[in-house]
């Protein structure tokens, strides 16, 4: 029944011919988030490996580390390390860990794979690549990180497009 035509074009014999078939999204899929600071991010899809929500009581606290790492992760027998990415961006605010469960975006580039911990997470939409541009008003340290932005006219907010390899190769996590 499933791989049947009129299954897969949405039109049986009870259905009216009048139903269109569902429209095809525009753009590519990102991951929307908000960091401690209040601002909303997005990573594409692609380079998500998963999501979690954790209790903060599963991130190990490790010692004598940058003060930006949280802790590690144990995710399936696979450690990884678990970062506050508003801080790590520059901001001032940290990420409270005094609540039920963390949110915590795993993005991975070849064999590494780091745990961000955001504030909320909002879900996943289908934004439109050609209509970013290049940021403006972005503090230094946060530059490097970024591909580039949306502006909202509407509501004048901006969701900035993160570079998840950019931020898991960066020098800052030695510091």
């Amino acid at each position: 029944m499933i791989g049947s035509p009129d299954f897969l074009a949405g039109r049986g014999q009870d259905q009216a011919p009048e139903l269109q078939q569902l429209e095809s999204p525009e753009g590519e899929l990102h991951l929307r988030f908000f960091v401690a600071s209040g601002d909303e991010f997005a990573l594409p899809a692609s380079g998500i490996r998963e999501v979690i929500s954790a209790p903060p009581d599963r991130i190990t606290p490790i010692p004598n580390v940058s003060p930006l790492l949280l802790g590690t992760l144990n995710i399936r027998g696979r450690v990884i390390w678990v970062a506050d990415l508003g801080q790590f961006l520059g901001g001032a605010t940290s990420l409270s860990t005094d609540r039920a469960e963390i949110s915590v975006i795993a993005v991975e580039d070849q064999d590494m794979m780091l745990g961000l911990a955001v504030e909320r997470i909002v879900g996943m939409d289908w934004l439109d690549i050609d209509e970013i541009q290049m940021p403006t008003n972005v503090p230094d340290g946060m530059a490097p990180f970024l591909r580039g932005e949306w502006f909202a006219k509407e509501n004048n907010q901006s969701l900035r497009l993160l570079d998840q390899v950019a931020i898991l190769r960066s020098a800052r996590w030695a510091a």
